[in-house]
């Protein structure tokens, strides 16, 4: 076919969609291609923790054969390869969260997104790298080192979905799976240059306990706005694992109505969190480019200091998360790396100093901030990060993040996704918008009102109509 290797494995799933459609590619074709780039470029970047070589071909090749009937035969993401978070587990195969306290373990349980995607055709062809316990927003661990940014090596890649932003942005994956508890989704996809979906708390099913927790969300990730929403059409909806997972999902468009009419507030920060000039100047530009669009957008506030957002937050995580940490780490805390058992140490700290009441009054107040800020508008656009990122493999339990001159108290502060995880059901698509001055991507988010998914979708791919650089072929790591 005359094609290279990097053309093929910078098809969106939409692409290779319909070239399985038209019989100009098969699924095996496809699936050879990623793992020779892989083979090129993958030990250098470190964005997968195993490859499913022999259950992904014979997935492939099941698919071709469904293909080669016809695509009424054919399934919704027949054939795609989908790189899988590692922290999703499938029964029988390694889980080991990142960490060495796991580095053994084997899972009796699988993640309902494993049985959805292979339901739809999906081929699970890797799994892709995590920090310690999914609980940083950068990824690098003692059991499996760094996960280097392909943009540039110097500045992490993100996390806690650091793999699978490398995967989508090196082109060894066309769609992956993302989690999200604090930003996880959304802070790769912006340091990676692709697309991440936080879906609305319930939406996309997932295991017990987390399950409960409101802050936790799975979503999918890809390399353009309808290759997300294709994905989050198969996994959205009701599952007898997640008791909470919620029925009657909104079928999102592939290709959605313009957005000329919407009313879009755009928050230029969140609180007090300092913005970098290239990150303000890249957010302007798509403000320019949704009222380029026919939207109205409009400057808005959203009071919500640094101090109450994290206050709030590490209430809610000591009493979940952080100590899911400490009691997986039990009189084996030595094992962990600095920055879990900092983690899980001032999230325990902070919640035995308040109460679970006081912590939920405190969300509550968040909750209705944003509100106020939203209240007449269809959506709320902000920057995902404050800054182009930080420094790779750095802990940042010690020493602390400078943005704007401004020094933080902890380097998540720099995020500003943490507000719509406790404010968890607004959905929120995160989409490039531009490159920072170390040549990172940086990126902004999308933030419906409560449970309006569609609303995101079809603002996303209006900015992807207007800017149109990530789905450029020059939109890829030099």
């Amino acid at each position: 076919m005359g094609e290279s290797s990097d053309e093929l494995c910078y098809l969106t799933a939409s692409e290779a969609v319909q070239r399985f459609a038209d019989r100009t590619l098969s699924p095996v074709e496809l699936l050879d291609a990623l793992y020779a780039r892989a083979d090129e470029i993958g030990s250098e970047l470190n964005a997968w923790t195993d490859r499913r070589v022999e259950q992904a071909y014979s997935a492939a090749h099941a698919s071709a054969e469904r293909w080669a009937r016809g695509p009424d035969a054919a399934l919704p993401l027949d054939g795609v390869p989908v790189a899988m978070k590692e922290e999703q587990p499938i029964d029988g195969e390694p889980w080991r969260l990142g960490s060495l306290l796991m580095e053994h373990e084997i899972a009796t349980v699988t993640h309902p997104l494993y049985e959805l995607l292979v339901g739809a055709g999906a081929v699970v062809h890797a799994r892709t790298t995590t920090p310690e316990f999914s609980c940083a927003g950068f990824t690098h661990s003692r059991l499996w080192g760094l996960t280097k940014n392909p943009w540039n090596h110097e500045i992490s890649c993100g996390g806690s979905s650091g793999g699978s932003g490398v995967s989508l942005a090196a082109g060894l994956a066309p769609l992956a799976t993302g989690s999200d508890i604090g930003g996880s989704i959304r802070v790769p996809a912006a340091l990676n240059g692709v697309v991440g979906f936080k879906p609305p708390h319930g939406r996309v099913p997932t295991l017990p306990p987390f399950n409960l927790d409101t802050y936790s969300h799975d979503g999918p990730m890809g390399r353009s706005v309808a290759d997300v929403a294709m994905m989050q059409n198969v996994i959205a909806g009701a599952h007898p694992a997640d008791h909470i997972s919620m029925r009657f999902p909104p079928v999102l468009p592939l290709e959605p109505a313009p957005i000329r009419g919407m009313r879009i507030a755009l928050a230029r920060t969140i609180g007090d969190i300092p913005i970098a000039d290239d990150v303000d100047a890249n957010t302007n530009t798509v403000a320019d480019a949704l009222r380029a669009a026919g939207a109205q957008v409009v400057e808005v506030l959203v009071p919500v200091t640094r101090a109450e957002f994290s206050t709030a937050a590490l209430i809610h995580f000591g009493t979940i998360f952080g100590a899911s940490v400490t009691a997986a780490a039990g009189d084996r805390a030595d094992l962990l790396t600095p920055y879990a058992a900092y983690f899980s140490e001032i999230s325990t700290s902070v919640a035995a100093q308040h109460s679970v009441y006081e912590g939920l009054e405190r969300e509550a107040a968040i909750h209705a901030t944003i509100a106020t800020a939203m209240a007449g508008f269809d959506a709320l656009v902000c920057p995902t990060l404050a800054c182009g990122g930080w420094e790779a493999g750095e802990d940042y339990t010690e020493r602390k993040l400078v943005i704007a001159g401004v020094e933080l108290e902890r380097y998540i502060e720099g995020a500003l996704t943490l507000p719509f995880n406790i404010a968890s059901k607004h959905p929120v698509l995160a989409v490039p918008s531009g490159r920072a001055s170390n040549g990172v991507p940086t990126g902004v988010q999308i933030v419906g009102q409560t449970f309006d998914d569609a609303a995101v979708f079809r603002i996303g791919a209006a900015l992807e109509r207007e800017l149109g650089w990530w789905r450029d072929p020059s939109w890829r790591p030099g």
